[in-house]
């Protein structure tokens, strides 16, 4: 969540004299190897960052970890007397709020997505709804980057301010003007000239969905189209053996983890983001920088990005012959940039340079 979303912030921070110190599980490993960890903690040495270990869990029925979670914050806060904490995540973003109320300091909470949208599970609403409605009241700043969570956090909690702030920023040079020889690394990819390429970045778990992507290939028998997923997970078995199921096993390609995404993303013909859930997606905006087109779910977050039928296609996130009718859609209209170049306008208003500029603001009017 840091090294990945927040890096911006911490510039910012720091640029206004302050010093920032960030509190994470760094021995969480569901995301990143130990490598990358250890390059992030030095890359934070270096910026003179200063690092605690926080036993954060993703899960909020992990009550043990959480009351100890909770109390080293509390602990950190007496010791550190820091001015204000920003928190993210929602179990994390729990447990720093009711820290930070105990403790009398201000807080930012970036709702990243809440768990409770259109669409969402009764149990999700029955849960997590209650809880962030009570601990609005404990939040000085409520930041949402979507459209819909922004206007249901205003009209039905209580923070202080809610703001909305579109994403966390895209810089949209470092995905536009990649300099990456899209033949060479097609045929490293294995692809020949006339092949499609599906890429999907995310991890692989049950909401990112890849498998209803993998079903749908079954189902065109295409064999032109191949399908290319960046990221580790849980599912990874699971994947291979619905791609051999379907008969697709030499068109599906499980890349793993990858620092190369802005030369995937210029080698793909096509994005595709079948997430069940999603907050504003980070990698369906860079395809969109990249000048991809784009299929994904008809939900929260992607509705601000994607116009259907102009930009790419949105869908049912679990029915195969919408995906099936959208691939052929864009395969049989690649020449045409249209969509390309409309995404590549429309992500502009999602720039770096514009959320610097808003939360920049927030911290100073905090």
């Amino acid at each position: 969540m840091i090294g990945q979303f927040n890096m911006s912030n911490i510039e910012i921070l720091q640029n206004l004299g302050y010093q920032v110190h960030i509190a994470c599980n760094f021995s969480d490993r569901s995301i990143w190897t130990d490598e990358r960890v250890e390059q992030f903690k030095n890359q934070m040495q270096e910026m003179s960052v200063v690092c605690h270990q926080v036993e954060f869990s993703r899960s909020p029925l992990n009550f043990k970890k959480d009351f100890d979670s909770y109390r080293q914050v509390c602990e950190l806060i007496r010791q550190e007397r820091f001015c204000f904490i920003h928190c993210h995540t929602p179990v994390a973003g729990v447990i720093s709020r009711m820290a930070a109320h105990k403790c009398h300091i201000k807080v930012i909470y970036t709702a990243h997505g809440f768990h409770f949208y259109n669409g969402a599970p009764k149990l999700n609403w029955l849960v997590y709804y209650p809880i962030e409605k009570i601990l609005s009241r404990w939040t000085d700043v409520l930041i949402t980057i979507t459209k819909e969570d922004y206007k249901r956090a205003k009209k039905k909690f209580n923070a202080c301010k809610t703001v909305y702030v579109p994403g966390i920023g895209i810089d949209i040079d470092k995905f536009s003007n990649v300099n990456a020889d899209r033949i060479s690394i097609r045929a490293s990819l294995g692809l020949k000239e006339d092949d499609v390429m599906l890429l999907s970045v995310g991890e692989l778990n049950e909401n990112k969905n890849h498998s209803i992507v993998i079903k749908s290939l079954g189902v065109l028998r295409d064999l032109k189209i191949h399908y290319y997923i960046a990221g580790t997970g849980i599912l990874r078995d699971f994947l291979i053996r619905t791609a051999k199921d379907n008969n697709v096993g030499d068109k599906v390609h499980l890349l793993g983890y990858r620092t190369d995404i802005p030369e995937l993303m210029k080698s793909a013909d096509i994005y595709v983001l079948p997430s069940i859930r999603e907050g504003l997606n980070v990698s369906l905006m860079e395809a969109m920088a990249s000048g991809l087109p784009c299929i994904c779910g008809n939900i929260r977050g992607n509705t601000d990005l994607i116009e259907s039928g102009i930009g790419g296609y949105l869908v049912s996130p679990t029915k195969e012959d919408e995906y099936c009718a959208s691939i052929k859609q864009i395969t049989n209209h690649l020449k045409s940039k249209t969509m390309s170049e409309y995404n590549q306008h429309k992500i502009k208003k999602f720039a770096t340079s514009v959320v610097n500029n808003k939360m920049e603001e927030i911290y100073i009017n905090l």
